[in-house]
This record gives structure tokens, C-alpha cells and sequence, in this order.
């Protein structure tokens, strides 16, 4: 089994990829997606998003990263493509999936699940420009406003080169809601020979073995389910215990380090909040954390609350 960590955009950037990496569990992680428009981009973008790439493509523990774009226009995606590979991306992984408007807006993400061959022309191209010996996936939902195309889009982009295919279980529309349609996963792969991963609802072990069975699917993408409970890479892999609240409170301290000395440091309040909100479905002590912490906006102040929340003194 394979477990590999989601693309979240203004989420899961290279300072929570090393982070998650390091607690373990991950085979593989996918970048938030580089927006290409109408121009080959600078080496500077691939390496703002994805530092790794000065790392032989690899988190500091040694976890591939790969490079994921987003566009609409073939050619473009195609030398963009070759870009990211050269400069050390382990292949290139292309998103039909965002869900967000402004994307959707301007042809890019989940809207193209609506025009089949434009899934075709895109994977095509992009294949043709990276060497055979790299890998070329998509990551796709079930459809924009229904599954009508679910099977046919899959088909296409396999049958245009793709190497592996990342379903989340869900249409554009459905968003994040639950549920997730795992047995839609499984109804594709009746359709294609390529690796289908499973990613969508994941919050658990017994999620992940929820997963596999409905969807047909041993390998899994995961990602808000990662943010709430940090080693569920390894519960589902390992069988091991959810992570104590005293470690995370630990882990959060060194997410700390990471964010203040990285190049983010400005947002960090901002973001120790935002991950506040996910860890609050795990922990019950989150929640008296964001309380804590939610009027605080220097982050010397916020580390002395987590220090604080890290001893067993005080949880006890």
C-alpha cells in the first residue's frame, strides 16, 4: 500500500510537507498547483513552490515531491511540464480538480472535467514533452455538476498517456461535503488498466479500510485528514495510535520553528489558527487552544501557549 499526500492550495505548502514527511508515512507528496496561462514560467516558480526541487526532488526525510500544474492551454502545460522535470521534479502530476471559482473561472481545475477531449489534448501533450521514464498522473472528481463523465474522462486521460490517475470521490459541486462516492472509484477501475488512487473523506484507519473496499483501490491520497491527525499516514499503514494531543502540542512548536524562521513567517498566527480548525475534528483540546490563541497576533506569545499546552502538567 501507498499512501501519498494531497495537493492543498495556501494549506499544505513545502513547510507542512517536510513536517508530515518527518512524522512518516508518505510515499509521495504533490505540490500545490503551479497556474500556467499563456507563458513558460521562470525556474524561480517551481522552486517558490517547490523548494524540494533543491533536494534531488525530495523532503528533507525523502519523500518525492512532484510537481503539479494547472491550465487550460496544451502547448503551455506541455513546456511547463518539461520545465518542472528538468529542474529535478520526480515527473508531473496535472489538476483537474480544484473546486475553487476564480480557477474555475478562467478554464482551469475542475471545470475542464466538462469537455473530455480537453482532458485528452492537455494529458497528451504533457505526456509527449516529459521522457517515458517519468511519470505523467491527473488528479480528477467525479464531474463538475454530476458524474455523467466520471468513466469517459478517465478513459481519455488514460488512453492519452497518463500513468496513474488520482480520483477524489466527489463532483466540483459536492465539494467537500460528505460523503465521498467511494464505489464510484471502483466503477472507474473496471474501466482503465493504469493505478487508480482513492482520495476523498479519509479521516481515520478504519476510514482508509472503508475506502479500499468500497473503491477497489489499495492506494490512498490523503489530505485534510493528514492536517487533523498528523501520523494518520501511519495508523492506516502501521496500525499505529493516534498521535497524543501532548506530542501534537510538541509537533505544532516545531511547525513553529518551521513557519517563523521560514519564508511565511509573517502569516504564522493566521496559520496555526487555520490548522486549529482541522486538528478540533481529532482533538477536543484544539478547540481550548484556538480559544487561547485566537486574540493573539505575535507569535513568541502564541509558542508560549503551545509550550504550555506540550506539558504534561497541564494536560494532566
Amino acid at each position: 500500500m501507498k499512501v501519498m499526500l494531497a495537493p492543498m492550495e495556501g494549506v499544505v505548502d513545502h513547510l507542512m510537507r517536510e513536517m508530515l514527511t518527518e512524522v512518516g508515512g508518505f510515499d509521495l507528496c504533490v505540490t500545490e498547483f503551479i497556474r500556467v496561462v499563456d507563458q513558460k514560467l521562470p525556474p524561480k516558480i517551481f522552486y517558490r513552490l517547490c523548494p524540494e526541487l533543491q533536494n534531488d526532488g525530495k523532503t528533507k526525510a525523502g519523500v518525492p515531491v512532484r510537481v503539479q500544474l494547472l491550465g487550460q492551454h496544451p502547448q503551455w502545460l506541455a513546456e511547463n511540464a518539461q520545465t518542472a522535470v528538468d529542474l529535478g521534479s520526480p515527473g508531473v502530476d496535472l489538476n483537474f480538480g480544484c473546486p475553487a471559482k476564480t480557477v474555475n473561472k478562467s478554464k482551469g481545475g475542475a471545470v475542464l472535467l466538462k469537455e473530455t477531449q480537453a482532458l485528452y489534448d492537455i494529458v497528451s501533450n504533457v505526456r509527449q514533452a516529459v521522457s517515458d521514464e517519468l511519470p505523467v498522473t491527473a488528479k480528477i472528481r467525479l464531474g463538475f455538476e454530476d458524474k455523467s463523465l466520471a468513466i469517459d474522462n478517465a478513459i481519455a486521460i488514460e488512453q492519452a498517456g497518463a500513468t496513474q490517475l488520482v480520483v477524489h470521490a466527489r463532483t466540483k459541486t459536492e465539494g467537500y461535503r460528505p460523503p465521498a462516492y467511494w464505489d464510484w472509484i471502483a466503477r472507474i477501475r473496471e474501466h482503465i488498466s493504469i493505478p487508480v488512487i482513492a482520495n476523498g473523506e479519509i479521516w481515520s484507519a478504519e476510514d482508509a479500510q472503508r475506502c479500499q473496499q468500497q473503491s477497489a483501490c489499495t492506494d490512498l491520497m490523503i489530505g485534510r485528514g493528514a492536517l487533523a491527525l498528523p501520523n494518520l499516514a501511519r495508523c492506516i499503514k502501521q496500525h499505529e495510535a493516534p498521535m497524543a494531543w501532548p506530542e501534537l502540542a510538541g509537533l505544532l512548536i516545531k511547525y513553529s520553528g518551521y513557519e517563523i524562521y521560514g519564508d511565511k513567517g509573517r502569516y504564522y498566527p493566521n496559520r496555526i489558527k487555520q490548522w486549529c480548525g482541522y486538528l478540533k475534528r481529532q482533538y477536543p483540546q484544539a478547540e481550548l487552544l484556538f480559544n487561547d490563541i485566537r486574540r493573539l497576533n505575535k507569535a513568541e506569545d502564541i509558542v508560549k501557549v503551545l509550550r504550555r499546552q506540550s506539558s504534561q502538567e497541564y494536560v494532566a
